[in-house]
């Protein structure tokens, strides 16, 4: 049975992810980095859709293993595992390695996408090697979907409702870890312009579950 995370479970977790700023970014200067994409502004969004009028059930808990997002042209394949992130040595939240740069994680502290609360799932926009899984993530506007399949066969749809890209120093650790009324996901990548090797934003992705499959 779902149930909303206590106040207890909420202040562990942001207390875990206080620098979750995804610091694990990087991108080289010779091969080929990606272009960054358009700063986002409300400008670049298209209107949010009219909300359901009715919320979709939650579902239980059953770990990611495929991710599409059509808009930005990603999906991670029906045999492709998403990545088990948990927490580096320094307290931050773990990135996919250079090596998965093509692939998407998910952060296990929190709840598998479809459950009550945010899951939050992460992946590269370049690394030293060049463009990685997120590289089309400008492409991405409120309203596009978002579809996670679970391990237990289940699809839980997202419809994006909001993009925000802010300073890594900034990063709103309590709108992205904090409880929610109902299942919601978020999607980070970096962006900004290179300063020494690093791109100094995060791009966030806010989505709401808007419908499920196969459940």
């Amino acid at each position: 049975m779902n149930r909303r995370p206590t106040r207890t479970r909420t202040a562990s977790v942001l207390l875990l992810a206080a620098l979750a700023a995804l610091t694990g970014c990087s991108a080289g200067s010779g091969d080929a980095p990606a272009t960054p994409p358009a700063r986002i502004t409300e400008a670049t969004a298209a209107p949010a859709p009219t909300a359901s009028a009715a919320p979709v059930k939650p579902l239980g808990r059953s770990l990611p293993v495929r991710v599409r997002v059509p808009a930005a042209g990603v999906d991670t394949g029906p045999t492709g595992t998403v990545l088990e992130l948990g927490l580096a040595a320094d307290g931050t939240v773990e990135v996919p390695s250079v090596e998965d740069a093509e692939r998407i994680g998910w952060y296990d502290k929190g709840v598998t996408p479809g459950q009550t609360g945010p899951a939050v799932l992460i992946g590269h926009f370049d690394t030293a090697r060049g463009p990685a899984v997120l590289k089309n993530v400008s492409k991405v506007r409120v309203g596009d979907e978002i579809t996670v399949t679970r391990a237990d066969g289940t699809t839980a749809v997202f419809r994006v409702g909001e993009l925000e890209q802010v300073d890594k120093d900034a990063f709103p650790t309590a709108k992205v870890y904090g409880d929610t009324e109902g299942p919601e996901l978020r999607l980070i990548t970096c962006g900004g312009e290179l300063v020494d090797g690093h791109r100094p934003d995060n791009i966030i992705l806010y989505a709401d579950l808007v419908a499920t499959r196969g459940a």
